[in-house]
């Protein structure tokens, strides 16, 4: 699928642009073939050292996610990677939370299965790690949730020696505790006290970690 495509010929081959790139994020593409719709992220029009080892690292990790997640459904799909600086993935249906309207308030049914998509999420042993942004969260006219954008996730392999189990079961409980934020926005008068605690919880390690992680980014935007 979308075999045709390379980097000389994505801006000739899209039907829409989904978004400008900046300094630090890709253009975000909308494609077809054979009546199939796909979405590309490509790094080709940043700055030449930032596309060639950001934009490339970006690349492949978004890619390794995608192929453990392969089969999990609310997952976006990897059709294929462009010349190391772009993925092509499919097209998901509905909108992400962030663009929803006033009346488009998902219920109590969302967010209880958006809890069971991330928990498969980490039983494949990938965590996320940015869902915290309601526009990484998609919803469908059915109701059903989507996970896109994971440039920023991390798998349990990569952290599977001492202090760095630690770290990924961080990671994993941000990612639960954005079902959490979300609902305090969406349907507030759902929430449980256990929920409330649990989210007002941040150890140490946590604030290290945030900080550490708010410290790369702008160290990335200076590289772009």
């Amino acid at each position: 699928m979308f075999r045709s495509l390379t980097i000389k010929n994505l801006a000739k081959n899209q039907i829409g642009l989904m978004r400008q790139p900046t300094n630090t994020r890709p253009v975000v593409r909308l494609v077809e073939e054979n009546g199939v719709q796909g979405v590309v992220k490509e790094f080709s029009g940043n700055g030449f050292v930032y596309r060639n080892t950001i934009g490339r690292f970006l690349v492949w990790r978004e890619g390794q996610a995608y192929q453990r997640l392969k089969g999990v459904k609310g997952i976006p799909v990897l059709f294929r990677k462009v010349d190391g600086l772009a993925l092509v993935i499919s097209k998901v249906p509905g909108k992400n939370l962030e663009h929803l309207s006033g009346e488009e308030r998902p219920d109590l049914d969302f967010f209880q299965k958006l809890a069971r998509l991330i928990q498969e999420c980490h039983e494949r042993g990938v965590a996320h790690c940015d869902l915290k942004r309601s526009a990484n969260t998609m919803i469908d006219e059915f109701g059903r949730p989507y996970i896109v954008d994971w440039s920023a996730a991390i798998t349990d392999r990569e952290f599977c020696v001492y202090p760095l189990t630690a770290t990924y079961k961080m990671f994993v409980e941000d990612d639960l505790k954005a079902v959490t934020k979300l609902k305090l926005h969406f349907c507030p008068e759902s929430i449980t006290d256990e929920e409330r605690r649990k989210y007002a919880q941040m150890g140490r390690g946590e604030c290290a970690i945030r900080a550490i992680r708010d410290f790369a980014r702008k160290c990335l935007q200076k590289i772009a």
